[in-house]
């Protein structure tokens, strides 16, 4: 092959990466989530560039985007993610943010692995990650080949990769955050009223269409006599994250607990009667009875009122008269004792 045909070969094989990496650009950018942007992300890698492994490593520890979590709910990440100490990530890319190839001595990189699984890769590209100017992790790629990735070889369009990669991980990151807080209450951080009420709307479907029962339970939190010196929002706030807190603690897993005002909150029963949100509301008023707040050096009890409606209810016909019927109960209810 002569010098001109070797340029001309090197000149396309260059604008075939150029032209796969776009592509998967464009299908990343647009994502507004971690799960699907992973998920698309190694999948578009290894079709596009017949990669045999690609997984992606996160430094543990420093989680600011619930992977761990993400991971429990996605086949794939579950096998393609793993979480590694710092310090040891660090040494092995020598802390740079540059993507580094490997095709001899392999042995430290084996924990990069997903746990319990051993790629036979032979050649590793290891791709750093960032965000905000932090790495955070990588994307790495192994091949049978032990001439795939080689320490020699240029590394512009893995780096082109990683700034695109950690691009939208930053773009990703300020969409959940903003999702976050249009669908949560800022202080307790628990759904609010309007993701209350399309819970509700589809749950009360689900329970019409199965013979389900499905209850609503209000809870309202009374006056609770802060001392004068003490009342303002900083202290109305650690209440009210308090109850949240505990809360969340007393429910079963399948039940839902909504903020739906400043000291009102909503729990969702799925599968369950009114007996079993009345037992509930004894084990709260239990529960705080027996956990006194405390707040600088006052200690006091919460006070609360309960309201419960059924689909087992007379004339609960929709979702709406859930919601009326529960607040009518919560005006006339005042707290139940066990």
């Amino acid at each position: 092959m002569s010098e001109n045909d070797e340029l001309l070969d090197n000149v396309l094989t260059n604008e075939e990466i150029a032209k796969k990496l776009f592509e998967i650009e464009t299908k990343i950018l647009s994502i507004d989530n971690f799960k699907d942007l992973f998920e698309k992300l190694l999948f578009l890698i290894e079709q596009k560039f017949a990669i045999p492994h690609a997984w992606i490593s996160v430094i543990s520890g420093d989680n600011k985007f619930n992977l761990e979590e993400i991971s429990k709910s996605s086949h794939l990440l579950k096998d393609r993610l793993n979480f590694v100490g710092r310090d040891a990530f660090m040494q092995l890319i020598n802390g740079e943010q540059i993507p580094k190839l490997i095709n001899d001595g392999l042995k430290p990189y084996y924990r990069l692995l997903p746990e319990n699984h051993k790629y036979l890769f032979k050649s590793l590209a290891v791709i750093p990650l960032t965000f905000d100017g932090k790495i955070i992790g990588s994307l790495n790629m192994g091949d049978y080949s032990i001439f795939r990735f080689q320490p020699a070889m240029g590394i512009f369009f893995l780096s082109q990769l990683a700034v695109k990669i950690s691009i939208c991980i930053s773009n990703v990151n300020a969409i959940e955050n903003l999702t976050h807080f249009t669908i949560r209450d800022p202080v307790t951080h628990l759904l609010n009223s309007r993701e209350m009420e399309y819970t509700l709307k589809s749950e009360f479907s689900r329970s019409m269409r199965y013979g389900t029962p499905l209850t609503l339970l209000f809870l309202h939190l009374d006056d609770l006599k802060i001392p004068s010196h003490k009342k303002g929002s900083q202290y109305e706030n650690e209440i009210v994250k308090y109850a949240a807190d505990n809360l969340l603690k007393i429910i079963r897993g399948e039940d839902v607990v909504f903020q739906i005002s400043p000291n009102r909150f909503a729990i969702i029963l799925p599968n369950q009667g009114s007996n079993h949100a009345l037992k509930l509301s004894r084990r709260i008023n239990a529960f705080f009875d027996e956990h006194p707040m405390k707040l600088d050096t006052s200690t006091f009890n919460l006070s609360i009122r309960f309201g419960v409606a059924s689909t087992k209810d007379f004339k609960v016909k929709s979702s709406g008269d859930l919601l009326n019927k529960a607040d009518e109960r919560l005006n006339k209810i005042r707290t139940l004792k066990a």
